[in-house]
């Protein structure tokens, strides 16, 4: 009989060929999926690179300006920076070159009716129409408040205000945002309050804070939706858990802001009162996540977020069933 071969030279045979990134960073993707929140950074940082400030300024340009901030010629605050790549807030913080303050940009606070077929980015590669092409002639460099994917419509902001823009964004606040939906077939109640107790995405937990029926028709049924946070796409993506297709999406207010009767692609400067009223809704600071009652909590984290929800799990059947809406 003849002795059976050894497993040690199949075990010593070395494992399929992997990424450099996933052999020396295994927790990395799993980590960035488990985040509940997501907040696109692009243009609602309220620093920007002080070269970058001073070219778009007028200044020079971006490498003279370089050259301006190596040799000592330009002050933040009084203080004089030489390193290139220091952020600033033109809005907030006094810059001078050569002695002579630099301008301050003036303030944007607009709301657009985007409509469809309009991207929110401050770049499109494809040549899309951008939200920012909509805005008036001589218009100070601004940026969308968020943003609404190519098939929504509705209310956006848009400012230069960085720290009020991170703050309307950050779903720590909970700002609420209202839409009007359009979702095929009838919905019934027990979708609403499965909706208003939280659906698991892939990301996290995720609920609408209100939801209520406003008109049913043949084949679709009209809701309002408030959320009070931030991710990308989740009207639609909470409505697809739930086997319902949007046919339509509308969003109506952001915070104290509502769209009112604005032609569709109009523009208009927001009042000193909706300001006021987006500030003091920032202001208020970071809210604790709130769940209604039947609706289980997601485990907590032990990361930096205070909800992961990676592990979905059903939620209770017991406790009343609660709608949420006004």
């Amino acid at each position: 009989m003849r002795p059976r071969k050894s497993q040690s030279r199949k075990n010593s045979q070395p494992r399929a060929s992997q990424s450099r990134s996933q052999r020396t960073h295994p927790r990395r993707s799993r980590a960035l999926r488990s985040q509940p929140f997501a907040v696109a950074k692009e243009g609602v940082e309220s620093d920007d690179r002080l070269q970058k400030v001073l070219a778009q300024a007028g200044v020079a340009s971006r490498r003279d300006c370089e050259e301006l901030i190596l040799t000592g010629r330009v002050e933040v605050d009084r203080k004089v920076v030489t390193e290139l790549g220091t952020r600033v807030n033109p809005l907030t913080q006094e810059i001078r070159v050569d002695g002579e303050v630099l301008p301050r940009p003036k303030p944007v606070y607009l709301a657009v009716n985007k409509p469809v077929g309009v991207v929110c980015t401050a770049r499109d590669p494809a040549g899309r129409p951008r939200v920012t092409d909509l805005l008036p002639p001589n218009t100070p460099r601004a940026f969308c408040v968020g943003r609404l994917d190519l098939a929504t419509e509705g209310l956006i902001l848009v400012t230069n205000d960085g720290e009020l823009a991170n703050g309307l964004t950050h779903p720590r606040h909970g700002v609420e945002k209202v839409y009007h939906v359009q979702v095929a077939g009838q919905m019934e109640r027990d979708v609403l309050a499965q909706l208003h107790k939280g659906i698991y995405l892939a990301e996290g937990f995720a609920h609408a804070k209100h939801v209520r029926i406003k008109s049913r028709r043949k084949r679709s049924t009209l809701l309002e939706m408030v959320l009070d946070e931030g991710r990308n796409r989740e009207v639609r993506r909470l409505l697809a858990r739930v086997g319902h297709k949007v046919q339509r999406l509308k969003r109506i207010a952001v915070g104290p802001v509502r769209l009112g009767e604005m032609p569709v692609g109009a523009v208009r400067q927001l009042t000193k009162q909706e300001i006021e009223a987006l500030q003091r809704a920032v202001a208020q600071g970071p809210k604790e996540r709130q769940f209604p009652k039947g609706g289980r909590k997601p485990p907590r984290s032990h990361g930096t977020q205070k909800y992961a929800g990676s592990q979905p799990h059903k939620p209770r059947r017991d406790g009343p069933t609660i709608i949420g809406g006004k």
